[in-house]
């Protein structure tokens, strides 16, 4: 059994980026999620639509999607990748209270895209959270994780206990 390593790093300890050139070009899809919380009166702005910045959801959607494929800019060492797909859900919660968000990407390639679905989340939370700091600057930003991920050598990953 191989012990886990970190693939970034190489035999000197230096950064590197993965030579993915030899692996096999499949269909691979993540899935990430994460969430802002917020005061219950800033999540009935921003669904009512009257936030100062205007369409909370619908900015947060369009700058998670552009930065899903704005990622290998991003984040040192990843591949700039051709997605095929990438979307992403904010749905009100007010049990958090606030908004989860989920984020897909996907392609054909020969890397995965978890990379991409995390950073659809961040930015459409980190959106959200600029879209409606003037009326609350006490919201949290959490819960940032991958949740699935399929195709690939490693095989696929669905966390543990969630509902999908």
């Amino acid at each position: 059994m191989n012990e886990p390593r970190l693939s970034h790093i190489d035999s000197t300890g230096e950064a590197n980026m993965v030579d993915v050139g030899d692996k096999a070009e499949t269909v691979r899809l993540a899935v990430a999620e994460g969430f802002v919380r917020m005061r219950p009166e800033t999540l009935a702005l921003i669904l009512e639509g009257d936030a100062k910045k205007g369409d909370v959801i619908g900015t947060a959607r369009l700058a998670g999607i552009m930065a899903a494929k704005q990622t290998a800019s991003l984040i040192p060492l990843c591949h700039p990748l051709m997605l095929t797909k990438v979307s992403v859900d904010i749905v009100p919660d007010a049990a958090l209270p606030g908004l989860r968000v989920e984020a897909m990407a996907k392609l054909r390639g020969r890397t995965g895209v978890e990379m991409e679905a995390l950073t659809a989340v961040s930015v459409a939370c980190l959106t959200i959270y600029d879209m409606a700091k003037a009326a609350d600057r006490e919201m949290e930003i959490g819960g940032i994780r991958l949740v699935e991920k399929s195709g690939g050598r490693s095989g696929d990953y669905r966390r543990e206990g969630d509902r999908r």
